[in-house]
């Protein structure tokens, strides 16, 4: 394992899928004409609508991410794709945590909001982080890459 560039990888896909979050949701408020935080409740209308989509963002990234971390491993076995989807999970669940609910901030949430409030949402975005690194290895498996 080199978890210099176990983490490195984590991290640009998380900024990647955050980024696509923001897009998502400014395309809401913009195009859709959708409430935003400043017009409605909460974090906007415009971002609430966008919480169905966060899980397959990251199923979408994460397995690419996934790739390319276990690609650059002298050994890649499945046991090694979910030790790593494990730790992407857990050191995901800690980002949050700090970023979202801990440091204040203008779109800081508060326990509640992010952690029942956001449900079935977070959990499958967890889910799929820790799934990305092992759907990397079988897709990159069948087609003979490792």
């Amino acid at each position: 394992m080199n978890y210099g560039m176990l983490i490195l990888w984590l991290l640009i896909g998380y900024i990647i899928v955050t980024w696509v979050g923001f897009g998502h949701t400014v395309f809401n408020i913009k195009v859709l004409h959708m409430k935003s935080m400043k017009e409605s409740d909460g974090l906007g209308e415009a971002y609430e609508k966008t919480k169905p989509w966060h899980p397959l963002y990251n199923i979408i990234i994460f397995p690419i991410f996934g790739y390319l971390y276990l690609s650059g491993l002298s050994e890649t076995t499945l046991q090694t794709a979910l030790i790593t989807g494990a730790i992407w999970a857990i050191v995901s669940i800690v980002i949050d945590l700090v970023g979202w609910v801990l440091i204040p901030h203008p779109l800081q949430l508060s326990f509640k909001q992010f952690y029942v409030e956001y449900q079935p949402w977070i959990t499958l975005v967890y889910i799929a982080i820790f799934l990305g690194p092992v759907l990397g290895f079988l897709a990159a498996s069948l087609v003979g890459r490792f």
